[in-house]
């Protein structure tokens, strides 16, 4: 526990054996449960983490400290079909088992995917026992070693102690970034992290990749886990689920962590076309859930009316520029509904950024 609350870590496996008993040692004792989620691993990571579980002595029943009792009464009624629902969610995950022959008393519980869902519904899974167990904070660390356990205690506080819903690390901000984290990595990092801002509304954030991450048990109570994005864009779908909840964010200087044995399962190249797609759709999914249906905003008919203008404008800069390169001359009409249109979209544009900038800055720590 951690100042008297519950804590615990989620860590997605996947063919993680050389690393995964490393990282089971080195996690802090303040740390309460360990949800190990085996994403279906074809190596031995199941097997040496069951024989790791067989030789800790039993802990206390998180149960006992976190269960909350109400009694069946018509002022509760909407409490308990909240629970009812939660249970039947179970349904929507990737089909698992726990692994654990006694889970109440184990430190670390494993999570065996029966099919290969990617990290994040690995990840999505350990948060879903996470919720129905009441833990106060839940840190996620990945189990190739990446991710320094001494750091874990800095994620942690700020959902701790501050009531923040959602911290992360940040490796960008490091003095170290530029010379540790590979080239490729770090401008693909980079790029996502300038398209996640305009996309989930967080403009202050970066180093949007990093999974390094602590939530609120009122921010994993505010999304649907079952619809997080499964494979490598789950930390930019989180916080565009994240900022349509209203949930606060902070950010915490982290190392960034390589070459220590880790063998990565990312192809760059796949992965960053796919999660821009993922971002476009999610700016949308934004507008229209949080700044028309939840509580409406001006930001909203603004960004839809700049790339409405933005779209009329295309035609007629092809035709100025086909004009221009076979030397004919460009009518004054053409030029001014192209400069009209152009002014127009761009200035709303300009305008429906900047109310997004000043609306989301309340939730930015």
């Amino acid at each position: 526990m951690l100042n008297n609350k519950t804590v615990a870590v989620v860590v997605p496996a996947y063919n993680e054996e050389k690393q995964i008993i490393h990282v089971l040692e080195t996690i802090p004792a303040f740390v309460d449960r360990i949800i190990v989620v085996n994403d279906c691993s074809k190596d031995n990571t199941a097997k040496l983490v069951l024989e790791y579980i067989s030789r800790q002595k039993p802990t206390h029943n998180i149960c006992d400290i976190n269960t909350i009792s109400l009694p069946e009464n018509k002022y509760n009624r909407a409490e308990h079909i909240l629970k009812a629902s939660r249970q039947a969610e179970l349904e929507k995950f990737i089909p698992a088992e726990i692994a654990n022959g006694n889970p109440e008393t184990n430190r670390v519980i494993l999570i065996n995917n029966l099919k290969n869902g990617g990290v994040g519904a690995a990840i999505a899974r350990g948060y879903k026992w996470c919720l129905d167990n009441n833990i106060a904070c839940t840190a996620v660390m990945a189990g190739d070693g990446q991710m320094d356990p001494a750091e874990l205690e800095s994620i942690c506080l700020p959902v701790i102690n501050e009531g923040i819903d959602y911290v992360k690390g940040n490796r960008l901000i490091h003095g170290s970034a530029r010379m540790v984290i590979p080239k490729t990595r770090f401008i693909g990092n980079s790029v996502l992290s300038i398209l996640t801002k305009i996309s989930s509304g967080y403009w202050h954030v970066s180093d949007t990749q990093t999974g390094y991450t602590a939530i609120s048990l009122n921010a994993l109570s505010a999304i649907r886990l079952y619809d997080i994005y499964k494979r490598y864009g789950m930390p930019n779908d989180m916080l565009v689920k994240l900022n349509i909840s209203f949930c606060t964010i902070k950010e915490v200087k982290i190392k960034p962590v390589y070459n220590i044995g880790e063998l990565s399962k990312m192809n760059v190249t796949t992965v960053i076309p796919r999660i821009s797609w993922l971002l476009f759709k999610s700016f949308f999914k934004r507008l229209w859930i949080k700044y028309l249906f939840h509580d409406f905003h001006p930001l909203f008919l603004l960004y839809h009316f700049a790339i409405i203008l933005g779209i009329f404008t295309i035609p007629y800069a092809f035709k100025i520029i086909s004009l221009i390169l076979s030397s004919k001359a460009v009518s004054s009409a053409t030029m001014l509904a192209f400069f009209f249109l152009f002014t127009s979209s761009f200035q709303s544009l300009l305008f429906a950024m900047w109310m997004d900038i000043q609306d989301n800055e309340r939730l930015y720590k």
